[in-house]
């Protein structure tokens, strides 16, 4: 006969994301992968969503329990309305712990310490740097940072270089654990009709329409070459927002605008076949896209950043420029001329995915730390 705690499932609560499946952000890559793989495993998993983005509300989709909480439409004030409701629901739940996404939701915290719920915070990059946050919030968010040291249990840096970032800004301790990357075998050319792509004739871009993603230096210094190629823009931002029609109004004949790509296989198609791939985030810790365009065997040029070497293992897999049009532009000119080298890297850019880059090994990370924090809660 089972024990009552064998029969017991152990039970988190995701706060954070927009939601699941919804998938637009890390965030969501993330709770995507961990809510799955924990189900799959018996714990039982929930995650609060965004009521307004999700025309149909079932309350279980793949085994994963969902709670939609309101919050108005809103690109600074949405995620902290609903993170804040999310987490008196989520005081008065069953949970055993709690997975909180984004460094924002530091101050929330001091609710889940006073009711006594374990609570394990993924930081995610310098919020505060970033250019989208100017003024009040850049200032927010660093005190946001200090509130998630002081409340939290644990912290979670995605990257060595965050967690050297963290101890040395705050003196706080974190466990790293990164994301995850899977290839997808449904990649097919054909996918890629649409916008009339071959294989290698064209560069590729993915990531949202922000600031700190650089996208409008990148499509400058390609405009500025002498490429023959195309250039594929993905992503864009659920929102009204002055920078992202800036990018979309950038004119070459070249250029070519997909808008959110959701289809996994066509996805990893633009992946698969392109030239190579440009990664100009500049803020975060270790990067999902870049690993997706990693497992998907991409060539890469990215910003020079600690981040991006620290995944790429500085100039073993990566090709790097600085944050200047010129800088781009002379790398563009480079690769035109150099397929061979290229093509190398191309082939041996898969190294890179190694053990801690895999979702089994983030997953049983997560899960880890989780129940620590639960066991060590209720002993005391």
């Amino acid at each position: 006969m089972s024990s009552k705690t064998e029969a017991t499932p152990f039970k988190i609560a995701i706060i954070g994301s927009r939601g699941y499946p919804y998938v637009y952000s890390g965030y969501e890559t993330l709770v995507k992968a961990l809510a799955e793989k924990l189900s799959a495993q018996g714990v039982q998993v929930t995650v609060y969503c965004h009521a307004y983005l999700f025309a149909q509300k079932p309350a279980i989709i793949n085994g994963i329990r969902l709670v939609y909480i309101p919050t108005i439409k809103s690109k600074v004030l949405s995620q902290p309305i609903h993170s804040f409701m999310a987490f008196w629901h989520v005081v008065f739940s069953k949970a055993d712990a709690v997975l909180v996404l984004n460094v924002s939701n530091g101050p929330f915290g001091l609710i889940t310490k006073i009711f006594g719920k374990p609570t394990l915070m993924n930081v995610d990059g310098l919020e505060w740097l970033r250019p989208k946050w100017k003024g009040l919030g850049a200032r927010y968010f660093k005190w946001a940072a200090k509130m998630a040291v002081k409340f939290n249990d644990v912290l979670v840096t995605d990257a060595d270089a965050m967690q050297a970032i963290y101890l040395q800004e705050f003196g706080a301790k974190s466990v790293v654990i990164t994301y995850g990357a899977d290839s997808n075998e449904g990649a097919q050319i054909s996918y890629l009709q649409d916008w009339h792509l071959q294989e290698r004739d064209y560069y590729l871009i993915v990531g949202r329409m922000i600031p700190d993603n650089n996208a409008d230096i990148l499509i400058e210094g390609f405009i500025q070459s002498h490429s023959t190629k195309k250039l594929v823009i993905v992503g864009d931002v659920p929102y009204a927002d002055a920078y992202a029609d800036k990018i979309r109004a950038m004119s070459d004949p070249r250029l070519i605008f997909t808008g959110y790509v959701r289809n996994a296989h066509t996805l990893a198609s633009l992946y698969k076949y392109c030239y190579a791939y440009l990664h100009g985030h500049e803020f975060g810790g270790t990067n999902p896209t870049l690993l997706k365009a990693m497992a998907n065997g991409c060539a890469i040029a990215a910003l020079d950043t600690v981040f991006s070497r620290e995944v790429l293992q500085n100039d073993q897999l990566g090709y790097y420029f600085q944050k200047n049009g010129p800088s781009i532009t002379q790398w563009f000119n480079w690769a035109e001329l150099n397929t061979e080298a290229i093509s190398h890297r191309r082939a041996l850019i898969t190294n890179g995915i190694t053990e801690k880059y895999t979702w089994d090994t983030v997953t049983n990370l997560y899960l880890y730390h989780l129940k620590e924090i639960a066991r060590k809660r209720s002993k005391n």
